[in-house]
């Protein structure tokens, strides 16, 4: 399994904005430079554990909601996530895709 590092970053800036930090605190906060802490954002930087869990930290959000998108209160985890995944994808495709989710709910 690999870890898709614009998720990540994507994550990471969702939850940078919402505490209404600019990337320039971050980078302070973290001891990077801002080009550094920018690409962490877009997924260009592959992000150690490191600088997670300094992340997670200042963002007080457990490390692994980074990783998978779940925090023990999420009820409608990854819901946006298959959002914005279907609204790319064509109706024929958005339609397989409902159908394998709903043969794995129904048989797993």
């Amino acid at each position: 399994m690999s870890l898709d590092y614009r998720i990540i970053g994507k994550r990471i800036k969702e939850e940078r904005m919402n505490k209404h930090l600019t990337q320039e605190e971050m980078s302070d906060l973290i001891d990077t430079s801002v080009a550094f802490y920018s690409r962490l954002e877009t997924g260009k930087t592959p992000i150690n554990l490191k600088r997670m869990v300094q992340i997670a930290e200042i963002l007080d959000k457990p490390v692994g909601y980074f990783i998978t998108g779940i925090t023990e209160n999420t009820e409608n985890y990854l819901s946006q996530d298959f959002k914005n995944i279907l609204e790319k994808c064509t109706p024929q495709k958005q339609r397989f895709i409902y159908e394998v989710a709903e043969l794995v709910a129904n048989h797993m």
